[in-house]
């Protein structure tokens, strides 16, 4: 019993060792926006609150494609990693990770980096796992299809982090089901499995809904409308589309991958003037 009493008392501990909401400071389409409020939130954060933002920090560099800048930040911190808490151990890991393969770095990356980023994700996966930080480990997880780019790699590496997912009972896990479902679908869109596709993006919708958040409801709409172009859907993919054009217009960002899926679609029932019309819509709102 006194084993057990201690590991619950270690967990808590750890769950409680970031008392800033990161959530709330994290912008990822203005990572400049987010350094500025990680670093705000230095002023009286406690010791390994500073870690934590600090390794946040790297990560603002790192979508910038500051790379080694961001591997700098996080070599600041390496005297002191033994000590701090699970979870910033676990950050520190991630980030080192994501500072060496990532969705931003260029497809020609050296393997060498690829397999050490491998390394530090697992690194990352094993503590979140010991610390019962279901979030991170599933972080963790997600990361190992940029390192295993094998599209069955990449599907199985998916698959692992939704069942991780669906068995935990911590509420910030279930924040991943919308993307993880949306990245599985993509994979079986790829295989050319078009019904597990449009399953997998219909549970990702829903996930978005419960969510509340407009923009990535209207996405996960048109990952399902890209399906049915695929299965030869035309009208119920261009209903949505059309939907979508009038949605994302009404809230002033006009989304040119609409236009394009438009552009596709007319082309493809041979409606050639407005397959042109919207060809010139994606080329008016595609940055030159």
């Amino acid at each position: 019993m006194r084993t057990v009493c201690c590991t619950l008392a270690l967990i808590l501990t750890l769950h409680n060792a970031m008392a800033i909401d990161l959530t709330t400071l994290w912008d990822f389409s203005k990572p400049e926006a987010s350094e500025a409020r990680f670093r705000a939130a230095l002023n009286g954060a406690s010791q390994d609150e500073a870690f934590i933002l600090q390794t946040q920090i790297a990560r603002t560099l790192g979508l910038r494609k500051q790379f080694d800048s961001a591997r700098e930040t996080l070599a600041s911190l390496e005297p002191r990693l033994s000590g701090a808490s699970a979870e910033a151990q676990v950050r520190y890991h991630l980030e080192l990770g994501r500072s060496l393969e990532s969705a931003t770095h260029p497809p020609d990356n050296p393997p060498a980096n690829r397999e050490a980023a491998r390394n530090h994700f697992m690194q990352a996966f094993s503590l979140a796992q010991s610390a019962a930080l279901d979030y991170l480990a599933i972080d963790a997880l997600h990361m190992m299809p940029f390192v295993d780019t094998e599209p069955a790699q990449q599907l199985a590496w998916n698959e692992k982090a939704i069942r991780y997912m669906e068995q935990s009972t911590q509420p910030d896990a279930k924040r991943w089901e919308a993307s993880l479902r949306n990245n599985v679908g993509y994979a079986r869109h790829l295989a050319g499995d078009y019904g597990e596709a449009l399953r997998q993006y219909q549970l990702s919708l829903a996930a978005h809904e419960r969510a509340g958040n407009a923009s990535s409801v209207r996405i996960a709409h048109w990952m399902i409308a890209s399906t049915y172009r695929a299965q030869k859907r035309f009208d119920e993919a261009i209903a949505i589309q059309l939907r979508l054009e009038r949605e994302w217009a009404a809230a002033g960002e006009p989304d040119p991958y609409v236009f394009e899926e438009l552009e596709h679609l007319y082309r493809a029932t041979n409606d050639e003037e407005k397959a042109n019309l919207y060809q010139a819509k994606l080329k008016a709102h595609t940055p030159q």
